[in-house]
């Protein structure tokens, strides 16, 4: 029996419509979606390390891409480009130099010694540049030196100075009063003054002045005479003349012969260390000395 040959598999009309339309759609999908094809990249992904330091300030607002991780969020700023490590304060005993205004020295008393500085610990992932803190050097007494002495002592004593002004002229100040023939009411300035008036009439009349009688001179004169507690007179003053130095300076000469005067009773002395008495004084044609 002979083998009968396999026929060629026909490809028809409709097989070839079929291709073309699926051809057809394939490319306007890949117009009209943009398929693109790319081949996958198996390079290893790079890993984004970041250093933690220790930041001094706080920001409200944490930055969208930090540089580092820190204790607290923080904003960079400055003026530099390039992205910078940030620098950590350092804490030193030595005072850094630098121009500036320098305030006034004032005098040191008895300074506190200062606390050892506490030590620090940084984490950085990065080679550390925190040295080791140093210890402070103990800070010695600082003695006042012989011009602050002699200005202290000169000002001790100018104060000591001023108070004892103060106290002797508190003590120097005398409690003086005033009385006249027209205001003399309490009865025992009125009887004091009394007393004091006759005695002075009483030298007067007996040592009227020669030149006042050779002269038949008259006039009358204000005089205010002071006199201290023991009866001493302190001072005579002239308030208004006479017209005549001749009866002025008698009038001041009678009053000094009839001193002293009585000394003060203990309820005048109380209360008064001076007693002014003002009064005016007469001398008439007919040779009187008299007080009104």
């Amino acid at each position: 029996m002979s083998a009968v040959p396999a026929s060629p598999p026909r490809i028809t009309p409709n097989d070839r419509l079929g291709l073309t339309l699926f051809l057809a759609l394939a490319l306007h999908a890949l117009i009209i979606l943009g398929i693109t094809f790319k081949t996958r990249d198996h390079s290893p992904t790079p890993i984004r390390t970041l250093d933690v330091i220790l930041v001094n300030t706080k920001s409200a607002e944490a930055p969208k891409t930090p540089d580092y991780l820190a204790q607290a969020s923080q904003r960079g700023g400055g003026e530099e480009q390039r992205r910078v490590r940030p620098q950590e304060n350092k804490t030193t005993i030595l005072p850094a130099k630098g121009k500036g205004q320098a305030p006034m020295p004032l005098p040191e008393a008895h300074p506190k010694p200062s606390p050892p500085a506490p030590r620090r610990v940084v984490t950085t992932t990065g080679p550390s540049r925190e040295s080791a803190p140093r210890r402070p050097k103990p800070v010695l007494e600082r003695r006042p030196d012989a011009s602050t002495l002699i200005s202290r002592s000169m000002q001790i004593a100018s104060l000591t100075a001023e108070l004892n002004s103060q106290v002797q002229a508190a003590a120097s100040r005398k409690r003086e009063r005033w009385i006249t023939a027209a205001n003399t009411r309490a009865y025992k300035y009125a009887a004091y003054m009394q007393a004091w008036r006759q005695k002075v009439e009483r030298i007067g009349n007996l040592n009227y002045p020669d030149d006042a009688r050779r002269e038949n001179l008259s006039g009358s004169l204000l005089l205010d005479v002071a006199i201290r507690a023991d009866g001493s007179v302190a001072k005579i003053t002239l308030q208004r003349s006479s017209g005549s130095k001749v009866l002025d300076d008698a009038a001041i000469r009678i009053v000094r012969l009839a001193a002293p005067f009585s000394p003060f009773p203990k309820d005048i002395r109380a209360e008064t260390d001076i007693l002014h008495i003002t009064r005016t004084w007469q001398f008439d044609a007919g040779n009187r000395f008299s007080s009104r």
